[in-house]
């Protein structure tokens, strides 16, 4: 499994993002960032000082977001939608999206329940085995569309 640093992740999103605003060519990945880039135009001001994001935090106690953690989220779940995997994931994403009527509002929806079920595996109040968590995600997302889980 591919783990990067925190600086690794940083200068990824604001590689893509600086080729983004010079119109140079991306990966099929950046290309996939830079669309939840544009998504959130807040965060472009960080995202256009590489060297202000490498240092900057973003303490949760402060009432921040760190838009590298939202961003990261958005990617994989991007991902996940991709591939079905966890398998159902996508179809429970794209019934969430009928839902809003908005597709990055569903994004943020599943992202709450992945936070969600990290931090009760984190916490052992979730086993922290892979299927554990997986089974806890698609169940927070079918409770949010209103299913009994299955």
């Amino acid at each position: 499994m591919f783990e990067p640093s925190r600086e690794e992740v940083r200068r990824f999103f604001c590689g893509a993002w600086s080729k983004h605003l010079a119109a140079q060519t991306v990966t099929p990945l950046e290309r996939v960032a830079i669309a939840c880039m544009l998504e959130h135009p807040e965060y472009h001001g960080i995202l256009g000082d590489v060297d202000s994001a490498l240092e900057r935090d973003f303490p949760v106690e402060a009432g921040r977001e760190n838009p590298f953690l939202h961003l990261s989220m958005h990617l994989s779940l991007e991902e996940q939608v991709s591939i079905d995997q966890p398998p159902g994931i996508r179809d429970l994403i794209d019934s969430l999206a009928q839902r809003h009527d908005d597709r990055h509002a569903a994004a943020h929806e599943a992202m709450e329940c992945l936070g969600e079920v990290i931090w009760r595996a984190q916490r052992g109040t979730l086993p922290g085995d892979m299927a554990s968590i997986n089974q806890g995600y698609l169940e927070c997302l079918q409770r949010r569309l209103g299913r009994t889980p299955s």
